[in-house]
């Protein structure tokens, strides 16, 4: 109980001095690392390869409909929409998506869409977390999972891909070199396990999630009867036909216990949509539509419209080679390999992913002993830092993907974009062979 003197001297306090108005819930979480560094690019005028987004056009169809869009005469495409999705949207989503799937999906009630990935994940760790549960996330993970499991009340178990011996000190090595020991996944799993979370194609390491390992998840699930989170923004972007994205909600007995995540931003190279949906079973999207009917109620009308005709379009040549969702990985592999062969000319030892828009490098033999991990900072931080005020690169340091318990085993890794109009590779580029000479 908060004695009197404590509330009398509370009541006195100004407000602006008061330490005590961030909720409970938030104490830890305050730091983001994508607000210092994408600050830290602009103040520095750097070439932007570590943040995710693509620094040129989308498909012209989706400008052309943006125009049409607003020019379109229906006056209540200005006004609110169906709070749990357009339905123009939702049916548009559903056609896509059934084939995949391999089910009719329910358009209303099976179909939720947020304001991108981002609530979409808020909706689902807190439609589906109480107090005290459990939610096993799998390292490196994108950085508002944990926050997201922490604020929810919840407790995060994780466990850490870890690359094969063999690929460790190679000047060249695979995602796919990346694994989960299995008995330790299985040892995470108790009474408490209320879900997973997994990402595949994995964001920032690149990894395409075997079918073999997804079945070994799934009968984690199904044996201790957890729900499962799939992130899947980058379900597009895979560039070995032999290790292409497989949907785990697809399993058997897997649909009834799984949530799926997709992002307009990534399918359409248009991070700026901010839109962004959750498939699943009826009785587990209810959950975070609840979540989401006391967030924002709905998401905005034009954008959904937009989306819905770009769904429309590409539903007509789902199954040729001009289909965007087709054809992108073609448009990235060059751009991938070009960075590769520069990180590898440079002194760093690339991670070449098999899916999604980034490559992870190991720094450590460029920067020799100049950067070390201490108390208050991981070495990859410093040397973002470093790169981005003294050589105007900016990247993305990987221990932010991690908890405190792992970061020291990943340190030596940085991320870059390679999503990127070719100029800006090219500065990148430049940037990195002059670091060579130094």
């Amino acid at each position: 109980m908060t004695s009197s003197s404590e509330q009398l001297s509370k009541a006195q306090t100004p407000m602006e001095q008061r330490t005590d108005l961030l909720a409970k819930r938030f104490l830890g979480l305050e730091k983001n690392i994508w607000i210092e560094f994408a600050a830290l690019a602009v103040e520095h005028k750097a070439v932007n390869v570590g943040q995710g987004f693509i620094d040129y056009e989308p498909p012209q169809y989706l400008i052309d409909f943006w125009k049409a869009t607003v020019n379109d005469p229906n006056i209540l495409l200005h006004q609110y929409t169906r709070g749990f999705g357009h339905r123009r949207l939702v049916e548009a989503i559903s056609n896509v998506y059934s084939p995949f799937f391999n089910r009719k999906i329910d358009p209303l009630n099976e179909i939720l869409v947020t304001g991108g990935a981002y609530p979409s994940l808020f909706n689902s760790f807190h439609g589906f977390l109480n107090h005290g549960d459990e939610a096993i996330l799998i390292e490196p993970f994108f950085d508002c999972y944990e926050p997201m499991v922490r604020s929810s009340g919840a407790v995060p178990r994780c466990i850490a891909l870890k690359p094969t011996p063999a690929s460790i000190d190679a000047d060249i090595s695979s995602s796919s070199d990346w694994v989960l020991d299995k008995d330790e996944l299985e040892s995470m799993f108790n009474s408490r396990t209320r879900l997973i979370i997994i990402n595949t194609p994995n964001n920032p390491i690149g990894k395409v999630f075997t079918r073999e390992e997804l079945e070994h998840i799934a009968s984690l699930c199904q044996k201790h009867n957890v729900i499962c989170i799939s992130d899947e923004v980058y379900e597009w972007i895979t560039y070995d036909p032999t290790k292409k994205h497989i949907r785990i909600a697809t399993l058997p007995n897997m649909w009834e216990r799984t949530v799926t995540i997709g992002s307009a931003g990534k399918t359409f190279s248009s991070t700026g949509l901010k839109l962004g949906w959750t498939i699943g079973p009826k009785h587990l999207i209810r959950c975070c539509q609840i979540a989401h009917q006391d967030c924002v109620y709905t998401c905005p009308t034009l954008p959904q419209e937009v989306i819905a005709r770009c769904f429309e379009y590409e539903l007509t040549r789902l199954n040729s080679p001009e289909c965007y969702f087709n054809s992108i990985p073609s448009e990235f592999i060059g751009k991938r390999d070009k960075l590769v062969q520069a990180l590898k000319e440079c002194g760093m030892k690339p991670v070449v992913p098999d899916g999604g828009y980034f490559v992870l490098a190991d720094f450590s033999q460029l920067a020799g002993d100049q950067f070390q991990s201490d108390a208050e900072d991981m070495k990859d931080f410093k040397f973002v830092r470093y790169l981005t005020k003294e050589k105007q690169l900016a990247t993305i340091p990987v221990t932010g993907f991690y908890t405190a318990e792992h970061r020291r085993s990943v340190d030596k890794y940085i991320r870059f974009c390679f999503a990127k109009k070719d100029e800006t590779l090219d500065k990148a580029i430049e940037i990195l062979r002059k670091l060579k000479k130094q």
